[in-house]
C-alpha cells in the first residue's frame, strides 16, 4: 500500500486521502480532530509523506500536530499542485479530488521536506504580514484623503479619513515596537539582524523580512538561495531558439524587499555601486543590472550568515 497521503485543508474540515486507495476520511479542523488524525496514522499503514497545501494559515494547527508526532509532513505551493493536476488531466475540483491529487503529487514528485517553522518563526511572520496589511491600508487612506480635497462639503469626510490615518500610524508604530521586541527576545535573531544591517543598504525592515520569510539564509548554497528567492535566471531554449533567461517563482516578498534594498545600496554602498556600474559598462540593460546586483547581494548576505562575518567590501560572493 502506498505511504503517500494528501490532506485537503479547509477552515472547518480536513479531507485525507491515500494514494492508490479509493475514498477519503474527513476530520474536523480542530485540536480534537488533529489528535484523532494523529492516532489514526500512528502504528497503522506506513506513512512515507503527508502533503498539504498552504491555505492562508488554516493548515498550521494540523501541520504542528503531525510534525509534533514525528510524522513526515510537507507544505507545498498550491500553484505547483494545480499545475500537476492539469498535467494529469484532473480538471474537476472538489475537496476529495484535491486530497487525492495531493497524495498523487507526493508520490510522483516527492517534494523535499524542510524543517517546519517554529512557533517564534510563525509569530514573526504573522507580525510582518500584519505590518504589510496596515501599510497597505495606510497608503489607501492617504490616497482617499487626497481625493477628498476640494469642496467644503467634503470637510467632514476628510476629518474621518484623517482620524483613521492617525489610528493606522499608531498601529504601525506599535507593530514596529512588537517586531523589535521579538528580535531582541532571540539571541540568534539579534546576532543575525546585526550582521545583516552591517551591510550599507540593508535596513531594519529588510533584515526583519529576510529573517522572517527566508530562515534558510546562511544554511544553503548560493545557488539554492537564488532559487528560493526567485532570483536564479531560468533558461528559455527550444530547438534552435535561444531566448533571454528570466527570473521567476520563489518568494516574492524576498524579491520585493531586495529590490528596494539594492536601489538604496547602489546609491550608498560603493561595492554594490561598482557591481552595477561594471554591468552597465558591459552594456547590460539597467533592469538586468539591478537584478544581477540583487542576486549578488543575496549571495553575500548568505555567506555572511554562514560564516558569522560582518560586512566587508571585499567579501567573496561565492562562499
Amino acid at each position: 500500500m502506498s505511504g503517500y497521503l494528501g490532506i485537503d485543508v479547509a477552515k472547518a474540515d480536513l479531507v485525507v486521502a491515500r494514494d492508490g486507495v479509493v475514498g477519503c476520511t474527513t476530520y474536523p479542523n480542530t485540536d480534537a480532530g488533529h489528535r484523532a488524525l494523529v492516532r489514526a496514522l500512528e502504528g497503522r499503514e506506513p506513512v512515507d509523506l503527508i502533503v498539504l497545501e498552504a491555505t492562508g494559515g488554516y493548515e498550521r494547527g494540523v501541520v504542528a500536530a503531525l510534525g509534533g508526532a514525528g510524522l513526515p509532513v510537507v507544505v507545498v505551493n498550491p500553484r505547483q499542485v494545480r499545475d500537476f493536476a492539469k498535467a494529469t488531466g484532473q480538471l474537476a475540483k472538489t475537496d476529495a479530488l484535491d486530497a487525492h491529487v495531493l497524495a498523487a503529487f507526493g508520490a510522483r514528485v516527492q517534494p523535499a521536506r524542510r524543517p517546519l517553522p517554529s512557533e517564534a518563526q510563525d509569530e514573526l511572520r504573522d507580525f510582518l504580514a500584519r505590518q504589510q496589511q496596515v501599510q497597505q491600508m495606510l497608503g489607501a487612506e492617504r490616497t482617499r484623503l487626497l481625493q477628498a480635497l476640494g469642496r467644503k462639503a467634503r470637510a467632514p469626510l476628510r476629518r474621518k479619513i484623517s482620524r483613521h490615518i492617525s489610528f493606522l500610524e499608531r498601529e504601525l508604530h506599535l507593530l514596529d515596537a512588537d517586531l523589535d521586541d521579538l528580535l531582541r527576545a532571540s539571541p540568534l535573531w539579534r546576532a543575525q539582524d546585526d550582521l545583516l544591517q552591517s551591510v550599507p543598504g540593508i535596513g531594519p525592515q529588510t533584515a526583519r523580512i529576510l529573517l522572517g520569510f527566508m530562515p534558510e539564509l546562511g544554511h544553503v548554497s548560493a545557488g539554492e538561495a537564488g532559487k528560493l528567492s526567485g532570483l536564479a535566471p531560468l533558461n528559455r531554449e527550444s530547438g534552435t531558439m535561444r531566448g533571454h533567461r528570466q527570473i521567476g517563482g520563489g518568494r516574492p516578498r524576498i524579491r520585493s524587499v531586495l529590490y528596494m534594498a539594492t536601489l538604496t545600496a547602489i546609491q550608498h554602498n560603493p561595492t554594490v555601486r561598482a557591481w552595477y556600474e561594471h554591468l552597465l559598462a558591459a552594456h547590460k540593460p539597467k533592469k538586468v543590472a539591478i537584478t544581477a546586483c540583487m542576486r549578488k547581494l543575496l549571495v553575500v548576505l548568505n555567506a555572511m550568515l554562514k560564516t558569522n562575518t560582518r560586512w566587508q567590501a571585499d567579501l567573496p560572493t561565492t562562499a
